[in-house]
């Protein structure tokens, strides 16, 4: 196949085919696909999840897991609305590794203590 002017390089340029010659193909025809719009799915804003939309879609995801893997769970603290993530041994029930760990998340709820405190003071 040859390819046509650099510009567009996705379409080809029809040739002539000797049909006497063995593993030749009919001469290709100038078809383009439709346009996609992809505009309105980026500029497009949903809005935010319920509360209870985000709870379901994580009960979702870890009864997914569990069927996969048992020591995989994941959940939301309910103060800091962060996404956490537990590794547990299937057998013990202990968690083996958390993401965030519960220290990290102390010291952001701290931090958003600290700072409610100075905007409150300064008002």
């Amino acid at each position: 196949m040859e390819i046509g002017a650099v510009g567009n390089l996705a379409t080809p340029i029809p040739r002539a085919v000797d049909a006497k010659q063995p593993g030749t193909t009919p001469a290709i025809t100038n078809t383009k696909a439709a346009p996609v719009q992809t505009t309105d799915a980026v500029t497009r804003v949903l809005p935010a999840p319920s509360a209870e939309q985000v709870k379901q879609a994580v009960s979702d995801i870890n009864k997914s897991m569990q069927a996969l893997s048992q020591g995989i769970e994941f959940s939301i603290d309910t103060d800091s609305k962060q996404n956490i993530v537990k590794i547990i041994d299937p057998q013990t029930k202990e968690v083996i590794r958390q993401m965030p760990s519960k220290e990290a998340i102390e010291i952001a709820k701290s931090l958003d203590q600290m700072i409610g405190k100075l905007i409150k003071e300064k008002v």
